[in-house]
């Protein structure tokens, strides 16, 4: 098993598993992602914020980062965060706990680079996936509603917004 950044020749791949990430959340009836943009990977590429998740060689998971997320959080700055958006599982290496695999890495880093809380979120009341996320460690926080979404993917504006975080508090 290896996590490492994602590069350039696996654009298509990161957008395929979230075409199959959106598929299953519509398959489920739970607020579905809109079609992510190419674009946006890109740039998370170039900026080293798009990661994978290797298993014997083949990408098992993907998922991006950012150090900053005020529309959804709000003012954060003085809390030194990493903000994970977007994993998507292939579907070949579903149930194979890769969010518990994902937390681990997210312990170390952040760790490694002085950031205090983990934190992520979910749009609409998703009993599974807020049961996942808190199986995981995260503590789950009141839900939010958007104020101004408009700079956010057109799903934030559809419902409630769980956010989930882990406070590393004393171990950075």
């Amino acid at each position: 098993m290896e996590i490492c950044k994602s590069e350039w020749e696996d654009t298509d791949l990161i957008l395929s598993l979230y075409d199959e990430a959106i598929s299953l959340q519509r398959s489920k009836g739970t607020v579905q992602w809109p079609t992510i943009d190419r674009r946006l990977v890109e740039i998370e590429i170039q900026e080293g914020r798009q990661w994978k998740l290797l298993l014997k060689g083949e990408v098992a998971c993907v998922w991006s980062v950012a150090y900053e997320d005020e529309q959804i959080w709000g003012p954060t700055l003085h809390e030194p965060s990493l903000f994970i958006h977007r994993i998507a599982n292939h579907p070949s290496h579903r149930g194979k706990a890769l969010v518990g695999v994902l937390v681990e890495w997210a312990k170390k880093y952040c760790l490694e680079n002085d950031l205090r809380f983990i934190r992520l979120d979910t749009v609409g009341e998703n009993q599974a996936l807020i049961r996942l996320y808190t199986g995981y460690g995260f503590a789950s926080l009141e839900p939010v509603w958007i104020k101004d979404p408009s700079n956010l993917p057109a799903h934030y504006a559809e419902d409630e917004v769980y956010l989930f975080e882990i406070d590393l508090g004393n171990d950075i």
